[in-house]
């Protein structure tokens, strides 16, 4: 090896100095980008957060210089002929690379110029590449800046697909209080003050043994070990404390299981759900509170505020009482609730589609843990996680039907107000309190007449027609269920079908603009799953070629052919029972899609109504 390539640098850089007119190629080894919902949201949250702390309303932009720094941890490049590759940190740089395209993108809502740009991509000679470069993720990038969103294709990798689902989380999670005079202060932060240490390796060879000594050996201790370090040094009996730490590192394991860091997860939502009194209000300015300290810090959260989990010298609760009986109820509870997002789990089932379609964990994990008590029986404790995640689902889909957004940062504080309120309660007051809360939103299904399918939709509208269709089959006696529709590994997955084909011409007497036709269009009550394959073999068909067909396919799409309506008690039972005007088409003009969007509302209605009662 020459000098230079035993060479090891490290570098102390601000955000602007790492991706400003830098260009990285990302090491085929860690290529694909993995992130998931809960990562970018944890990003966001936490520069946001950090960012809210230092600014307040009416500073001047250069007193940004004196607020504090945020790290974000070191990132390792392997530098060669003049080009650097990305051994470790791809996954946030790739993060922040989408996340400043979305505060590009908002930017010019907001009518500001300040110059993003460099640290997305640079230009040379009218040439623009981008500065992380990946050939595969550049069509999406491209989407990404010029128009806010992507569509991906059969054609794209994991990583891309990933990449556009992860933007719109960004845009889900970015609180509504930076949409404001403070954004450019934000800017500014996020360029100069989040700090990263670049770590230069002149080798490959130095590249991964840097790599690996910083993934495998010498990590620091989580905040989940430093919490138990702090309370088994509070146990006074040796034999007591190994036995709470053998049940502990069960406990983590058992956790880890799921995902490897599911156990700051969990200490974080039981915390919250059960001892937080305090929360940082909406507003610029605002410091910390309980709920977000420990989203951070629970650790030393626990060891500051003993009080408040019952642990001071004037409680009679010991700490050998606090893991032996509190920690053990709420870990199986937590665990009950992980399983039941994999699984749909009758009695638990709202807990499955809340994961499809729902708030952000950091959100509904407490809530479903918040009104538990350790005396409730496992039927109690089913039922007071399943009505909790029912209200949950109601309040997105709700939202979602009039076009509200409910991400993170805009309904947290009333979240976690929630919490508070439903905390130890039975399950009349839950169902009380959450059956007011429901009737007071101002969202409700009107919305439907309304809704339709747009860019940035897709996956709501097929959960929405994937509930749909397996409540009315539900209704019916058949054996078919969400799952069925919505994430099926079974045969052909179901997409949406337009019931019109993308034809304005034969529309012409209805619409006088196409692009009134194509709005039109995209309306819920135009809107059915078929099969993939079975979707594309119709798709330009007339409606009157489609429909003798429809009749082999599932009950809502069959509920379009006459057929449907002969012969068949259980069907009409159902249509009887919750009082739904089915009724077959024997063409489908504008007024029938109009009589159909009516119909998907009543079904909304039936399956979501505000007095959490089941509709089975």
């Amino acid at each position: 090896m020459s000098k230079l390539e035993h060479k090891i640098e490290a570098h102390h850089l601000n955000l602007f100095e790492v991706l400003n007119e830098q260009k990285y190629t990302v090491d085929y080894f860690q290529r694909e980008y993995s992130w998931g919902e809960k990562h970018i949201e944890a990003l966001v949250t936490d520069l946001t957060s950090a960012f809210l702390n230092e600014y307040t309303p009416g500073d001047k932009r250069d007193q940004g210089e004196n607020y504090n720094n945020y790290y974000l941890g070191p990132f390792v490049v392997s530098s060669k002929d003049g080009k650097r590759s990305i051994i470790d940190g791809q996954q946030r740089l790739t993060s922040l690379t989408l996340f400043l395209i979305y505060l590009h993108n908002l930017q010019k809502e907001l009518e500001y110029e300040e110059k993003i740009e460099p640290m997305i991509f640079s230009e040379l000679r009218g040439h623009q590449s981008f500065n992380i470069t990946v050939e595969e993720r550049v069509p999406c990038l491209k989407a990404l800046f010029d128009q806010g969103y992507y569509s991906p294709t059969e054609t794209d990798d994991e990583s891309t697909v990933n990449m556009a689902k992860r933007y719109q989380d960004i845009n889900d999670s970015f609180p509504d209080e930076l949409k404001n005079e403070s954004f450019l202060f934000f800017i500014d932060w996020l360029k100069y003050n989040v700090i990263m240490v670049e770590i230069i390796a002149y080798s490959d060879e130095n590249a991964y043994t840097i790599f690996e000594t910083m993934n495998d050996r010498g990590l620091n201790l989580t905040p989940s070990e430093m919490l138990k370090g702090f309370i088994l040094s509070r146990f006074t009996h040796v034999t007591k404390r190994q036995k709470a730490n053998d049940q502990w590192k069960k406990a983590i394991m058992n956790l880890k299981a799921f995902e490897k860091d599911e156990d700051q997860r969990f200490f974080q939502s039981w915390l919250r759900s059960q001892y937080a009194e305090s929360i940082r209000p909406g507003k610029a300015g605002s410091k910390n509170e309980d709920f977000e300290k420990i989203g951070t810090h629970f650790h030393s959260w626990v060891r500051d505020n003993l009080t408040k989990v019952g642990l001071d010298s004037d409680s009679s609760k010991t700490f050998e009482y606090f893991i032996e009986n509190e920690f053990q109820f709420y870990l199986k509870a937590y665990i009950q609730i992980l399983e039941a997002k994999k699984i749909l789990k009758a009695k638990l089932e709202h807990v499955y589609y809340i994961h499809r379609w729902g708030i952000a964990p950091t959100l509904s994990l407490p809530l479903m843990l918040a009104p538990l008590t350790i005396e409730d029986s496992h039927d109690t404790v089913c039922n007071k996680i399943n009505i909790v995640a029912r209200y949950i689902e109601t309040f997105a889909v709700r939202r979602s039907v009039n076009f509200r957004k409910f991400s993170a940062s805009s309904i947290r504080y009333t979240m976690y107000s929630l919490v508070k309120e439903i905390r130890g309660k039975n399950l009349d007051e839950i169902r009380k309190i959450l059956s007011e809360k429901l009737s007071e939103m101002p969202e409700s299904f009107a919305g439907i007449d309304h809704f339709r399918l747009h860019g940035q939709n897709y996956r709501f509208v097929k959960y929405l027609l994937s509930r749909m269709t397996a409540w009315v089959e539900y209704q019916a006696g058949m054996n078919t269920d969400f799952v069925t529709y919505y994430d099926s590994d079974k045969g052909n997955p179901f997409e949406i079908e337009h019931i019109w084909a993308d034809k304005f011409s034969r529309h012409q007497d209805e619409f006088e603009q196409e692009h009134e036709f194509d709005s039109y269009r995209n309306r819920i009550g135009n809107l059915v799953l078929l099969p993939q394959g079975t979707n594309q073999s119709y798709g330009s068909l007339s409606y009157e070629e489609k429909q003798p067909h429809y009749i082999k396919e599932n009950l809502l799409v069959k509920s379009l052919c006459p057929l449907t309506y002969d012969n068949n008690p259980s069907f009409i039972r159902l249509k009887n029972k919750w009082d739904l005007h089915f009724k077959f088409h024997a063409e489908f003009k504008k007024q029938d899609l109009d009589t159909r969007q009516n119909l998907y509302r009543a079904i909304c209605e039936r399956i979501w109504n505000h007095q959490l009662k089941s509709p089975n």
